[in-house]
Parts: structure tokens; C-alpha cells; sequence
């Protein structure tokens, strides 16, 4: 792997968001990676509706953004935008790749279903990792507890570090 495609693949891991109980994409970040304007992004999305129901995407409500910009501290990123973001499923942005038919939207495409596929095995791993836990955990007696607890800590992500306002 190139040095290029490992800080690609590290943006895309970042770009993977969870709302609505769904792993998505929003279309700035999307339309960033495939080197086309959010705008032109869209529109090729919107001549294109019938390829894209409910469940490969939908729009943002205001609250949904609000709650993004409060969570990243920001609002530059969506600044400017007449209409919320749109947000792409795995599956909507793997049909992304027939509506934008260029190399590096093929390429860019095939980087973001693995990422994807990778975060299915990582939440995968952990739920299998907690449930062999439980099962030792019926095993043994109490003395152990905190030894379980404390591999039950390191096991939960940590939160988001907030960025610093100010000085």
C-alpha cells in the first residue's frame, strides 16, 4: 500500500458516521474523496432517484445537523448549504459508483466498501470477544470480577476527543 492510499483509507475510516442506527456517509465527504463538487454530486444522485430508496439514503433533518456541528465542534464544514446533507448507506454508496463513472470514483469506491467491510469485522470481533467473556465470567467465582470488569473497560471505544476552543 502506497503512503497515498493509507491516508486515503484513514480519511474514509474517519468519514463513517452512525445516525439513525446506520453506518453512512454524508455526500461532502463523499464528494470530497471522488474529487467532484457536493453540488454535482447530488445532482447526479438526483437525476438518478430511482437508484437510491430510503435505505441507501436519506437526507439529514436539521436536528440531525445541529447535533453533527455541536459534535465536531464546527460548522464550516456544512457552512454554506442551502439544504441539509444527504447521508449514503453502504449499500447507496455502492451504487454511487454507476452514477459517477469515472477511474477514481471506481477506485475511491472500492477503498470505501473495504473500510466498511472492515468495520463489520472489528464490531464483529468485539461482540464475539464479549461473549466468550460472559461465558468465563459464569465460570468463575467472584474473585475474578474485577479482572473481568477492567477487560470490559478496555473493550469499550473511547469517546471522541473535543477540540480545545480558544487558547
Amino acid at each position: 500500500m502506497t503512503k497515498t492510499t493509507l491516508i486515503l483509507n484513514e480519511r474514509i475510516e474517519r468519514s463513517i458516521l452512525l445516525l439513525r442506527g446506520q453506518k453512512v456517509m454524508l455526500d461532502s465527504d463523499l464528494a470530497e474523496l471522488y474529487g467532484v463538487e457536493t453540488k454535482n454530486l447530488v445532482r447526479a444522485v438526483k437525476r438518478n432517484l430511482k437508484r437510491f430508496p430510503s435505505d441507501f439514503m436519506f437526507q439529514l433533518t436539521k436536528e440531525e445537523l445541529d447535533n453533527l456541528r455541536f459534535h465536531f465542534g464546527t460548522s464550516s464544514q456544512w457552512g454554506g448549504r442551502r439544504y441539509t446533507p444527504y447521508a449514503f448507506t453502504e449499500q447507496g454508496v455502492a451504487m454511487l459508483s454507476s452514477v459517477l463513472n469515472s477511474e477514481k470514483a471506481i477506485e475511491v469506491n472500492i477503498l470505501i466498501m473495504r473500510a466498511f467491510v472492515k468495520l463489520r469485522e472489528m464490531i464483529a470481533s468485539n461482540k464475539d470477544l464479549a461473549k466468550r467473556l460472559d461465558e468465563l465470567e459464569k465460570n468463575y467465582d467472584a474473585q475474578f470480577k474485577i479482572v473481568f470488569d477492567a477487560i470490559r473497560q478496555l473493550m469499550t471505544p473511547p469517546e471522541p476527543k473535543k477540540k480545545k476552543i480558544g487558547f
